[in-house]
């Protein structure tokens, strides 16, 4: 029996010492979530801090753009669509021309051994000025 008694007491031996070595791994890991947890509060405080100051600055911005003049948003808008309306006016004249070429009529036999001379074209609005001096020229506008 004695052998018996003896291994008992090994046992608890073991066992109280395991189960103070359980408490001392919880106590320290407890600590450690504690630090974690002060750590993770601090952050919260700075990002809601940041936050704070981050809907000052919404707070601002909306107040100064609500007292700011928006009548300068229309001018691009004027200068874009006079720029369009330049270019639809060049496509109609554009298109005006490829129609007048495509109506030549075919009673009159164009000899093959004639050629034209090279026709410069000039966009309009900027034209060279030599061409504006010759006697003769009509712009474009004036016809």
């Amino acid at each position: 029996m004695a052998k018996k008694n003896e291994v008992v007491e090994k046992k608890e031996k073991v066992n109280s010492n395991s189960g103070k070595n359980t408490e001392q791994i919880l106590i320290e890991n407890f600590v450690s979530l504690q630090k974690v947890m002060t750590n993770l509060a601090v952050k919260f405080d700075n990002l809601s801090g940041q936050i704070s100051k981050l809907l000052e600055l919404f707070e601002i911005s909306a107040k100064t753009l609500a007292e700011k003049d928006y009548s300068m948003g229309e001018k691009p808008d004027k200068k874009v669509a006079e720029k369009l309306d330049n270019i639809l006016e060049q496509n109609k004249i554009i298109a005006k021309g490829i129609a007048l070429l495509h109506e030549t009529p075919e009673e009159q036999p164009q000899p093959q051994n004639l050629q034209r001379p090279p026709q410069n074209i000039q966009p309009q609005g900027r034209m060279n000025p030599e061409y504006q001096r010759r006697p003769g020229f009509q712009n474009r506008t004036e016809v």
